[in-house]
């Protein structure tokens, strides 16, 4: 066999190339870089192999590139701008990431580059739901519109309700449901620079925020919440890690958890019965009378 271009070590009697075939040219091959890798950075500290390198600690990010070039040959390719279709712009009143070139391959993707643009992502005081007679839509076509849709939320918070009005009916979309898409790409061709400012400040303050509405979903009486909480105005996230604790006294609910019959209508029994018998059914209640 032949030396590969760019390798000149000079062969000596007995001397032979060993090919790996496992990185060059197989099915495996992202695979066993992928491997390779992980051991390199596993053998520095760290857990998680993360392409874009960020750190408060300059000294620390540099001593991470020395150990990388050690490792691999690499570019540096400087600072961040552009990555999985997230475009980043620095100045001197801090960080702006946006998605535009993301949305407008999305609307070249369905032929909607032309198309008339609306004020609002979604029509107000309007319920979505699922009609016993509705018109079915392609459901591939729909799933992979709003995949896209709830990967460009990242950066696009002012979509984040349209679209988690439209990722709930995934399983079983319906013509109306698609037209909700459609809406949402037609507010994004008037909208398509728009993105999030990270501002320099000064101060740590904590602003909190939440909002929810009551046993909104007309299906299933599910309730849509959400929370916000911002620290020297940039967002944190304070999932909690373990399930809330639910006490409850209410006989009747108890009793409707073990009853798969309800004849009642009104909003109220529909959310306890909904609720009570999904913990149930799941394992993570019981219920002693």
């Amino acid at each position: 066999m032949k030396p590969p271009l760019g390798f000149v070590k000079e062969f000596g009697e007995g001397e032979v190339c060993k090919l790996r075939k496992a990185l060059y040219g197989l099915k495996q091959s992202p695979r066993a870089w992928f491997g390779r890798f992980t051991l390199a950075m596993q053998r520095y500290g760290y857990v998680q192999n993360d392409m874009i390198i960020t750190r408060s600690d300059v000294e620390e990010i540099h001593q991470l590139r020395r150990n990388l070039f050690r490792e691999f040959e690499m570019k540096d390719l400087g600072g961040l701008k552009y990555f999985l279709g997230i475009e980043v712009l620095r100045s001197r009143t801090g960080i702006f990431i946006s998605q535009r070139k993301y949305v407008l391959d999305l609307l070249a993707e369905t032929w909607m580059l032309d198309c008339k643009p609306i004020e609002t992502p979604i029509q107000v005081n309007h319920k979505l739901k699922i009609e016993e007679s509705g018109e079915p839509a392609e459901k591939k076509r729909y799933q992979r519109l709003v995949g896209k849709l709830i990967y460009l939320s990242h950066t696009r918070p002012d979509i984040a309700y349209a679209v988690g009005v439209v990722s709930q009916f995934m399983h079983q979309p319906q013509r109306e449901h698609m037209e909700a898409v459609i809406r949402i790409l037609r507010y994004l061709k008037g909208t398509s620079g728009l993105g999030i400012m990270f501002g320099r400040h000064g101060h740590l303050d904590i602003k909190a925020y939440t909002d929810v509405d009551w046993a909104g979903n007309p299906n299933d009486r599910r309730s849509t919440s959400g929370y916000l909480t911002l620290v020297g105005e940039c967002e944190i996230d304070l999932a909690p890690s373990t399930p809330s604790p639910l006490k409850c006294d209410n006989r009747a609910a108890i009793s409707i958890s073990e009853n798969p019959v309800q004849h009642d209508r009104t909003k109220h029994v529909e959310v306890d019965r909904h609720f009570i018998k999904e913990k149930w059914k799941m394992g993570l209640s019981r219920f002693r009378l």
